[in-house]
């Protein structure tokens, strides 16, 4: 076992590991141990009663974060025409049919979201085992498929994150950044929170948020009791 630094040290024992903070505690904590030379991002992980083998049991969607995550997002658009215009015009970094196609099935991947206008999908099908893995597929459940291109960048480019249950039925995304003030990073937290119960699947029996954390980049994780999270 690699023996913990000085800061890893010091990170953990600023931090009662058994203890359950509410959620303005644990991000100050948070915000506190954030003591690297960059600035880190704030994350949030939720681990539910949930088994994501089993379709009724799958948590999938997206939510817009109300004060953004911080992050530069490179959005990649596949349309033709007027609605490639429509991409360009919003923001999109890379607006593309065949071309971009091409380049993805290279591995010329220069975007972080993807969205694919309906009459596309037949296109980007083809290149499922590409984007797929990645987590980069357009799907309509997501609006990702969609008519309305402008409303679909301009809505990832304002922070909006999308999350999947992994297979132990954990959730996560980025909150934000460290320089956040602590109020935002709440709101975003309970945005966050909201959406993961909104997304309850109708196969969820028992206890639907089990534990949740929050932690920064190189911080120590900060347990949350999910009571402090409002509905979740």
């Amino acid at each position: 076992m690699a023996k913990l630094t000085k800061r890893m040290k010091a990170l953990a024992s600023a931090v009662e590991a058994e203890k359950l903070y509410g959620l303005d505690e644990a991000i100050a904590l948070v915000k506190q141990n954030a003591k690297a030379k960059f600035d880190e991002t704030v994350e949030i992980s939720m681990n539910l009663g949930i088994d994501p083998r089993h379709a009724d049991q799958m948590v999938r969607g997206v939510v817009g974060l109300p004060n953004g995550t911080g992050k530069t997002v490179r959005i990649g658009v596949f349309a033709r025409g007027p609605k490639a215009e429509e991409a360009k015009a919003a923001g999109a970094d890379v607006v593309g049919a065949d071309d971009l196609a091409a380049a993805v099935q290279e591995g010329k991947i220069d975007f972080d979201r993807c969205i694919a206008t309906p009459d596309m999908m037949a296109l980007v099908g083809r290149l499922g085992k590409v984007l797929g893995p990645r987590g980069l597929m357009p799907n309509p459940k997501l609006g990702t498929v969609t008519m309305d291109v402008k409303g679909a960048v301009q809505a990832a480019k304002a922070g909006q994150v999308e999350f999947r249950a992994e297979k132990a039925g954990i959730v996560h995304a980025g909150i934000g950044k460290a320089s956040f003030d602590a109020e935002k990073l709440a709101a975003n937290a309970r945005a966050f929170a909201e959406a993961i119960q909104r997304a309850r699947p109708t196969g969820a029996k028992g206890t639907y948020v089990k534990r949740v954390a929050v932690t920064s980049t190189m911080g120590a994780g900060v347990k949350v009791d999910p009571a402090t999270l409002g509905n979740a």
